[in-house]
């Protein structure tokens, strides 16, 4: 079975480990990046990361980007919601239907 983390600064995942999720704090992106790689090599199906710091690691979240496995989701952190995360799944979404599905025809 695949395990889930989550990936950023103390405050904003410390909550998730009352969920029973693998939290992760991490100070900077050179020590996001090397724990992203660390947990890609593991058993993780799925890493959250927040959106301010997916914003910095954008090279390590694309090599993942093509894969199956993990799956990396930004998620608002404490300094709020970029709108990065959304648009995100969005284009997954828009990618695996092959149309945007919150286009409206009115």
């Amino acid at each position: 079975m695949y395990k889930i983390a989550v990936v950023g600064d103390y405050d904003s995942i410390y909550g998730f480990a009352t969920l029973g999720l693998d939290t992760f704090p991490v100070a900077d992106r050179k020590e996001a990046e090397e724990k992203i790689e660390a947990l890609a090599s593991q058993e993780y199906g799925i890493i959250y990361i927040t959106e301010a710091l997916a914003a910095e690691c954008k090279n390590v979240i694309e090599k993942y980007q093509e894969r199956i496995l993990p799956a990396i989701i930004q998620i608002p952190g404490v300094s709020g919601n970029t709108g990065d995360g959304v648009q995100g799944v969005k284009n997954s979404v828009e990618q695996a239907v092959g149309s945007d599905i919150l286009f409206s025809n009115n």
